[in-house]
């Protein structure tokens, strides 16, 4: 957790199986008492962009989106709050990713088995990253070779 930022919490955790995340988040959070500041929700955002030249607003697109902000406190009187917005409509996703930030952020216990959920997200990106650099070697095109076929109607 040291070395991941709150920042990248979301996104490092959205990467394991949801299964996986599932099982230790409810686990983790069975005996916590959770109650949402803002009701979670589900829906479209909309992409809006300026345009350069005019310097006008414009909608370029829909994009789904699921937001949860929530409290926590546990049976000795500790309180915490996570948050979540992700670009996904997987409502419950949302509210697991906020609770995880809840439990880390204040260090709730069970916070070590979310805290090993980030090394092992952490770990997965790496492959993935490695994955898609490997992808990327191998359909490089070396266009130099064009230079010695010289021009056959010549």
């Amino acid at each position: 957790m040291k070395q991941i930022s709150r920042e990248q919490w979301g996104s490092v955790l959205s990467s394991l199986p949801e299964p996986r995340l599932k099982e230790i988040v409810d686990r983790v959070s069975a005996g916590l008492r959770i109650r949402p500041k803002v009701v979670p929700q589900s829906g479209l955002g909309m992409l809006k962009m300026k345009d350069s030249a005019l310097n006008e607003s414009y909608y370029l697109g829909e994009f789904p989106m699921s937001s949860c902000w929530l409290s926590v406190s546990t049976e000795n009187g500790q309180i915490a709050e996570g948050a979540s917005v992700i670009m996904d409509d997987n409502l419950e996703q949302s509210v697991r990713l906020a609770l995880c930030d809840a439990i880390l952020s204040a260090r709730l216990p069970g916070y070590e088995e979310i805290d090993a959920l980030l090394l092992e997200g952490m770990n997965r990106r790496g492959l993935v990253e490695a994955e898609r650099k490997s992808i990327l070697a191998r359909t490089r095109v070396d266009f130099s070779l064009l230079d010695d076929v010289g021009d056959a109607n010549a």
